[in-house]
């Protein structure tokens, strides 16, 4: 493990440049406008949002597994594996890595099958159909498209350590902290540094709560285009948030996305063994059906 963020494979390898990003989802953008894409995204943010917090998850194990997410998608069309399997799959991960401790394979199926259920009907017709099985062959893919760079640095630290630099724990704090949790919803945590991503929540906060910190950001050496990126992407959201009724409209935003073919699970592929069994099988059923030859 990296001892600071410069040093790690987070930094080295999973800050993404737009552009490549853009080029990543050609084939999704095929059947969904970039809104639509977001929404996606957004819709899978919440439900790893209500597993953890069900599964009484850390923020910082949820805020895990959301990236985990984001970094496959990154990577992968969504027709590679249903979302509605990666899902719990990250979270199971995470809570690996972020060192929660062990989650019963009953409770974590469980759970999702209560959540899809109750709370994401409008967006999941019938039965949860994924078991335990699922989720672990689903584990592998995951870390082998991450290269198992599973450390994660998250924008809740420099965030607390900028609140306490600037004296302002109890007033700002827990709205920047709010918006770093409504980043998740974004592309954010795939394109900048946890560092600069804590500054424009920050900052936004300050606008929120009328408090100048001018000259504390005036203090510092940063790349201020970068934080106001982030701030732009923000309130963007925020502006999507306003008139969006996810009940009413993810329905049809489904049913555009790409899905994985339909085929048996990996975990149910027959193997080489059961293969070569069932041709010998149909091998002799044809020896039987032809007819015996006169003497």
């Amino acid at each position: 493990m990296a001892g600071n963020f410069w040093a790690s494979s987070h930094y080295q390898q999973w800050v993404i440049d737009r552009q490549d990003l853009c080029r990543e989802r050609q084939h999704d953008m095929k059947h969904l406008t970039e809104e639509e894409y977001q929404k996606v995204m957004i819709l899978f943010a919440n439900v790893i949002q209500a597993l953890g917090e069900h599964l009484k998850f850390r923020q910082q194990v949820i805020a895990t597994a959301t990236v985990y997410f984001k970094r496959f998608y990154a990577r992968n069309s969504l027709k590679c594996i249903d979302p509605w399997l990666m899902a719990p799959t990250c979270a199971f991960l995470a809570s690996k890595v972020e060192e929660y401790g062990v989650i019963s394979n009953t409770r974590l199926i469980t759970t999702c099958q209560n959540i899809v259920k109750n709370k994401f009907g409008h967006a999941f017709n019938g039965e949860y159909p994924y078991r335990i099985q699922h989720v672990m062959e689903c584990e592998f893919y995951l870390l082998e498209m991450m290269d198992c760079c599973l450390i994660m640095y998250h924008p809740y630290r420099p965030l607390t350590k900028f609140c306490a630099d600037i004296g302002s724990e109890m007033e700002l704090l827990p709205v920047a902290w709010r918006m770093v949790n409504d980043s998740l919803r974004t592309d954010i945590p795939l394109l900048y540094p946890p560092y600069l991503i804590a500054l424009a929540c920050l900052h936004l906060a300050s606008i929120v709560k009328q408090k100048d910190i001018k000259t504390w950001c005036a203090e510092l050496s940063v790349d201020n285009d970068k934080v106001m990126e982030i701030t732009k992407t923000m309130v963007s959201l925020y502006e999507m948030w306003k008139t969006y009724d996810e009940k009413k409209e993810i329905q049809p935003i489904l049913a555009k996305m790409p899905k994985p073919s339909p085929s048996r699970p990996p975990s149910e592929t027959p193997t080489m063994q059961d293969a070569n069994s069932q041709q010998q099988q149909q091998q002799q059923q044809q020896s039987q059906q032809l007819p015996s030859g006169g003497v």
